[in-house]
């Protein structure tokens, strides 16, 4: 599925476009480093994945990455916009709930902007929540899964544990304990490194699936995956997370929320202040700088 991997960052490119070069498959491999030779990076590109920014330490939200990482993906969407305009990007730089809006109203500015394509990168949550569920279900990991809708930070992600497939029962307790780890690996992974970084191999592996899925639906599969976008499931979220088919050019449809236990909905309806702030932040930075 892939021909060119083109890997761009400001420093330390070429040693790993070398090693990724090493691996047995056709896939030419080139490295890009610094603003000089971003448009050599992407243009031609067909699916920008930007996980670019600082990683969170002890004590961190992902809110605390708000100035450095926005100023970064501004910059990156403004090449995007320029270079590639019909590629679809998967945001994975943090905050999403902010990165997300900023990426889309450049790509407004520029006048190039298609919200089929502009995707922030949520599979971790997925990832995790099938993870958690299946150790505490005793089930096979690769037949379960849980939609997450939402955010990526906090009480704005939120596991759909009643539409667990295979079903599964939960008491309440149970499904609140869980719910709250899901919401709360991130920092469990940032605590356990104890200031050495924040999620990378779990966070690589969900970006993984999350550009295979894009890439498997741009050949003519139909794809399930949830991803955070401009949406209209949610009054007065104009961004939000939820389960999306994905088709050659993008997001090809948005499915039904379903229906919502009544600590779900509770759930969502406590997420609502937060996510109208972080999705302000972000249309406020694009808009002030």
């Amino acid at each position: 599925m892939v021909t060119d991997l083109a890997l761009y960052d400001i420093a330390n490119v070429a040693g790993v476009a070398a090693d990724l070069s090493h691996c047995n498959t056709p896939v030419r491999v080139s490295a890009h480093t610094g603003p000089e030779e971003l448009e050599a990076a992407l243009t031609g590109a067909e699916l920008v994945i930007i996980p670019a920014g600082v990683p969170r330490k002890p004590g961190m939200t992902r809110d605390d990455l708000f100035n450095i990482n926005a100023g970064i993906v501004k910059s990156l969407a403004e090449g995007i916009a320029k270079y590639c305009p019909s590629a679809i990007v998967n945001i994975i730089s943090n905050p999403v709930n902010s990165t997300v809006p900023i990426t889309c109203e450049v790509m407004k500015k520029a006048g190039v902007y298609d919200p089929k394509k502009i995707m922030g990168v949520t599979t971790l949550d997925i990832v995790r929540a099938n993870t958690f569920v299946a150790e505490a279900k005793g089930l096979d990991v690769k037949d379960v899964n849980v939609p997450v809708i939402g955010g990526h930070a906090g009480e704005t992600i939120l596991p759909l544990l009643s539409q667990t497939t295979p079903s599964v029962s939960l008491e309440d307790e149970e499904a609140a304990s869980l719910t709250t780890r899901i919401q709360n690996a991130g920092t469990e992974v940032v605590e356990a490194k104890a200031g050495a970084g924040s999620a990378t191999l779990s966070m690589a592996y969900a970006a993984a699936r999350m550009a295979e899925s894009v890439l498997l639906a741009k050949a003519g599969e139909k794809v399930i995956e949830c991803t955070y976008t401009e949406s209209t499931m949610v009054p007065d979220l104009p961004y939000f997370s939820s389960q999306v088919v994905l088709g050659p050019e993008g997001i090809a449809e948005f499915l039904p929320l379903g229906d919502l236990s009544p600590a779900e909905q509770d759930g969502l309806e406590k997420m609502k202040p937060l996510l109208t702030k972080n999705i302000a932040a972000g249309v406020e930075f694009a808009s002030n700088n």
